[in-house]
């Protein structure tokens, strides 16, 4: 059962909830915290514009010229304005935010212990400082989860076992051979984990694994997409 960013008690813990773009890019993540969110009540037809949009590939990445080829009614505009201008807030900081329809992400079935897809629970790395930074306008949105509530996978016994039969090789090139296949990226909710859903509207900012980070990884997932319905998302 998932929580959502209005319950308090989250905020403590995992979340800090600020009030504007400057607040999330200028707050430093400390202690648990590993997740910032810029709470907005957006108003638009958002639905409006994923009605004109086409999708093209499961995930379409729609352009500025896209955007503003739109022939919208007044809310549309709204919803259309509010878009061009988190693209424009991410570009100058220097991000490369990519605006995607989104109809579903590729599943990972090769294996039938580990998952290695968006859909499971998982964290991002990179080589250098960077944060991921996310918005759903609509459709389904992401869950996060506290770190204390998750295993990873490849600690779980019968998983990593498996794994090692998979490898067949020398328990030296094993790291690697986890890291090289993102195995170790991704995480088990405890019986008792209670996620957190993103919502819709909010700017986020999640903390990725870099040698520069001084919390703990966000460990997030992407949502079962909601039937007969696109998502609208910003990523980057």
């Amino acid at each position: 059962m998932c929580q959502n960013i209005n319950d308090e008690r989250n905020h403590d813990n995992q979340i800090k909830v600020v009030s504007t773009f400057s607040d999330l890019i200028n707050t430093n993540f400390h202690g648990n915290i590993n997740a910032l969110c810029w709470k907005r009540n957006l108003i638009g037809d958002f639905k409006e514009i994923v009605s004109q949009l086409q999708l093209k590939e499961n995930i379409t990445e729609i352009s500025v010229e896209d955007l503003l080829g739109l022939q919208l009614s007044e809310k549309g505009i709204a919803a259309r304005d509010i878009i061009l201008n988190d693209i424009q807030l991410l570009t100058d900081l220097g991000a490369s935010p990519s605006f995607n329809l989104l109809k579903n992400y590729e599943r990972d079935d090769e294996f039938d212990f580990i998952s290695t897809d968006v859909y499971s629970f998982h964290v991002d790395r990179s080589p250098v400082g960077t944060d991921t930074f996310l918005c759903t306008y609509y459709g389904a949105a992401s869950d996060i989860i506290p770190n204390n509530q998750v295993t990873q996978k490849i600690l779980i016994p019968e998983i990593r076992e498996k794994l090692q039969e998979l490898h067949d090789g020398n328990e030296e090139d094993f790291k690697t051979f986890l890291q090289e296949n993102f195995f170790d990226l991704h995480y088990q909710p405890n019986s008792d984990a209670q996620p957190v859903n993103l919502g819709t509207g909010h700017l986020w900012r999640l903390a990725v694994d870099h040698p520069e980070q001084k919390v703990l990884p966000c460990v997030h997932r992407a949502p079962i997409e909601n039937e007969g319905e696109y998502r609208l998302l910003l990523i980057c």
